[in-house]
């Protein structure tokens, strides 16, 4: 492969909801550039950009792939995100590398949560958006209602290019209103049809003429003369308006046969930004780009055999092999070994990689997705935000012995999908596994088995309760032992408390040497070491004073074991008496949905036991419901609101005190802590 300059480079993203056709809309492109023998088919494991053995499996993308493609004296490189919502985190690195997108769109399904949610995030980035409605070919497509529902979601930057001829429910050609003629296609061999006439088609001709009119005032001056546009000026409109994102182009055709696909790609090529058209988003604090080397990791894949391999995007100046870069964040220094282009699963020597073009390199030391290494490292661009994995589950090796190996495999793992969070809760003693939903759970239990051979088993967490007191109580501990030789004697008077403090608070008010000051320290020892034990259920203790105040001591027998003990017998005396509680963890829920689910999410968030605390109006018809509700109700939250919302709702949870326990609740939650203990 040859070199391209940024001019001739297009980094061209595929979103889309799952089974949209976005996997095979590049895989056409693919073969009608001449690069594959046939367009894959996801479902039978045979799609180029979906080459890893996770996805042959499933039939569906579960990571992003890049393709490299030369096609008309352009290099596309093709970014293919996954559509499931478990895998956004793939949709994060694709629009970081792409400077356009083309949203897939089944003709059968219409717009989807998922095709508009990447609509959104390719806007929010300031990426130029097309739609590509595909699946023409099923008796139950009407693109027509399609294109309606776009205009009545996006307005007038909706502009039709390429519709479908319709006869008994079969499309008979298709137009391309820039050039205003038909064709008909035997794969992606083209051949002039006639033109057909209808109002239908009429009026997304107007459509089209009437975005490239806006765009510049000379050609509304002519558009409102009656002049006829030439396709050089159309082209030229549409280009401009697609970078200003004035314009989001519609195409269509049938990804599994090639239907319309030469069109869509030959209009990539003209009409979609080129890479030294769009502007990469710097760091606050980063030096201007210039001409020096400066890459930007969007990527990261683990792999046991070969090791890591980084996917790239070059911001500025060129990057060869055995080159030295630095990187901001570590401060530390990396160097470039063999740089490549990439072929979906496989690799192409490169030599050299210009700017605005991908590739990748293996084997980087500390280098991590989101840095940017450059010359100086003083270029930083701005890193994806990453979604935020919401799923809790505690993590256990299979096998004895395999504790190493499940944390090595899950490092790897987090270093490959930054949407993978993993948590060791001291309290209850669990790894806990935090992921964006079950399907993503699955590819990472799946994966440490067959990349890092080691099977692990899942539990739902456990919910850190905690106990503590809400009455004062003065109790004695007195424990006496002989056994011949020296005997065992300490005795105490202890008045316990509550007070707003996580750990004991011990203090000691003894009069007249009832105690002995060097048997304090033995005495807060021993209540210390109970707390870590409640008397109802066994979850640790908190907000509790004690205050020793008296006692008795024997000038041979007494010990600090003797004092300890003491200490012990009081505490479990004292406490069971002090109306002892148990509370468990509150957090603060904050969820983001439509007005047209509002009130099921309330309703779901009630049933938990759960708050509202107010509501917040956001933008695009949205609401934010902020609640309170307890952890322990929230384990299946994640796959609640997927099924309510369809997956279009986000969700943030984070803990925020502790608050008692129901006592119908506790009395449940206490028998079953004492049955297993």
């Amino acid at each position: 492969m040859k070199q391209y300059s940024g001019e001739k480079i297009k980094n061209v993203a595929f979103l889309g909801h799952s089974n949209s056709g976005k996997t095979t809309l590049a895989d056409s492109i693919i073969c009608f550039g001449k690069a594959a023998d046939r367009i894959g088919n996801t479902s039978e494991g045979t799609a180029v950009m979906d080459f890893d053995p996770e996805e042959k499996k499933r039939g569906c993308s579960v990571q992003t792939s890049v393709f490299a493609l030369e096609l008309n004296d352009y290099k596309l490189n093709l970014i293919d995100a996954p559509g499931l919502f478990d895998f956004a985190g793939g949709v994060k690195e694709a629009l970081s590398a792409a400077d356009s997108v083309i949203v897939t769109v089944s003709g059968k399904s219409g717009i989807t949560i998922g095709a508009k949610q990447a609509y959104d995030k390719a806007r929010e980035l300031g990426k130029a958006v097309g739609f590509f409605v595909g699946k023409l070919d099923s008796s139950h497509a009407h693109f027509y209602r399609v294109i309606s529902s776009l205009v009545a979601n996006y307005g007038s930057v909706i502009c039709p290019v390429v519709v479908p001829y319709i006869e008994e429910e079969s499309v008979k050609c298709y137009v391309n209103l820039i050039e205003n003629k038909a064709y008909s296609f035997n794969k992606f061999d083209k051949a002039e049809a006639a033109m057909p006439s209808t109002e239908e088609i009429t009026q997304m001709r107007n459509m089209l003429l009437e975005a490239v009119a806006s765009t510049d005032d000379a050609l509304m001056e002519k558009y409102f003369g009656g002049e006829e546009f030439t396709v050089d000026e159309i082209k030229k409109g549409l280009k401009s308006g697609i970078l200003s994102g004035d314009i989001c182009p519609v195409f269509c055709g049938v990804q599994q046969n090639g239907d319309g696909i030469s069109i869509l790609a030959e209009g990539i090529v003209d009409l979609f930004p080129s890479a030294n058209e769009c502007e990469t988003k710097l760091a606050e604090g980063s030096s201007p780009v210039s001409d020096e080397t400066a890459i930007y990791v969007f990527k990261t894949v683990a792999d046991p055999f070969v090791g890591k391999l980084s996917y790239f995007k070059v911001v500025s100046g060129s990057v060869k092999s055995d080159m030295k870069l630095k990187n901001p964040r570590t401060g530390g220094e990396e160097r470039i070994t063999k740089v490549m282009w990439l072929k979906g699963g496989k690799q192409e020597d490169a030599g050299e990689i210009t700017c605005g073009d991908i590739g990748c390199v293996s084997k980087l030391g500390d280098v991590s997705t989101g840095d940017t290494l450059s010359q100086s490292g003083k270029i930083e661009v701005m890193p994806a935000v990453f979604p935020k994995p919401t799923l809790k589950t505690a993590i256990f090796p299979k096998n004895k012995g395999d504790d190493e190996k499940v944390n090595s495999g899950l490092a790897r793992l987090m270093e490959e999908d930054p949407t993978i969070k993993l948590y060791s809760d001291k309290e209850t003693k669990e790894q806990v596994l935090y992921t964006l939903g079950e399907q993503h759970l699955d590819l990472i239990v799946s994966r440490l088995k067959s990349k890092f051979g080691t099977e692990v088993v899942l539990k739902e967490p456990k919910i850190a309760y905690r106990e503590t007191i809400r009455k004062s109580v003065k109790a004695q501990g007195r424990h006496k032992k002989q056994s011949g030789g020296h005997g065992q004697f300490g005795d105490v008077w202890i008045e316990f408390e509550p007070c707003d403090s996580e750990e004991l608070v011990f203090e000691e008010k003894v009069f007249g040497g009832a105690v002995p000051k060097n048997f304090f320290p033995a005495v807060e020892k021993g209540l210390k070491d109970c707390t870590a034990k409640g008397v109802l259920a066994g979850y640790p203790m908190v907000g509790i004073k004690a205050t020793l105040y008296d006692g008795s001591y024997h000038p041979v027998d007494s010990s600090e074991m003797a004092f300890k003990m003491a200490a012990s017998i009081a505490f479990k005396e004292g406490i069971s008496n002090a109306n002892p509680v148990l509370m468990e963890p509150i957090g603060t829920l904050k969820v983001v949905v439509s007005d047209d689910v509002l009130g099921d999410i309330i309703g779901d968030i009630n049933k938990r036991r759960g708050r509202i605390i107010g509501m917040n109006p956001m933008p695009n018809k949205m609401q934010e419901v902020v609640g309170e509700v307890p952890m322990a109700e929230m384990a299946d939250f994640s796959t609640a609101m997927r099924s309510i919302t369809g997956g279009s709702a986000e969700f943030d949870l984070d803990f925020t005190r502790y608050e008692d326990v129901p006592s119908n609740i506790a009395e449940k939650i206490i028998a079953e802590a004492n049955v297993e203990q």
